[in-house]
């Protein structure tokens, strides 16, 4: 397992959007901005169940996410990894994410409408090779 260098770990520690490369069943990267949590050197993301991030990650478990510094863009962290665990029907992860990106204590009914409630699935990710720059 790879470490993420104490220089680079407020890019996970948020809120910093962070690009999530996934691959197509085709072969063809997919990318897609996300919230992200550090757990110890884990990557945490979390989504709806049945998007193409999901679908992608459950096909293939091999991920890059890219996060660059909003205040100095040549500075970056890009993180290989892979799937560690995924847990579906999560809405205390998304709850903490959303605290830490809008300031709301709840995703739904303040970040999204209650009604449009979805299962979310939240995703480990355990780095293997770590390029901070």
């Amino acid at each position: 397992m790879a470490k993420i260098p104490n220089s680079h770990r407020g890019l996970l520690e948020g809120p910093v959007f962070v690009t999530l490369v996934t691959t197509m069943p085709d072969g063809q990267p997919q990318a897609s901005p996300v919230w992200a949590l550090l757990d110890g050197d884990d990557i945490i993301i979390n989504t709806a169940v049945g998007r193409q991030k999901d679908k992608n990650l459950q096909n293939n478990p091999k991920t890059t996410l890219v996060a660059i510094n909003p205040d100095n863009p040549y500075s970056y962290l890009e993180v290989r990894g892979e799937v560690a665990d995924r847990i579906e029907d999560d809405e205390q992860t998304i709850d903490q994410m959303a605290k830490l990106y809008t300031g709301n204590d709840k995703y739904y009914g303040t970040v999204t409408p209650e009604d449009q409630r979805e299962v979310r699935v939240t995703y480990r990710i355990r780095p293997k090779k770590v390029i901070a720059n």
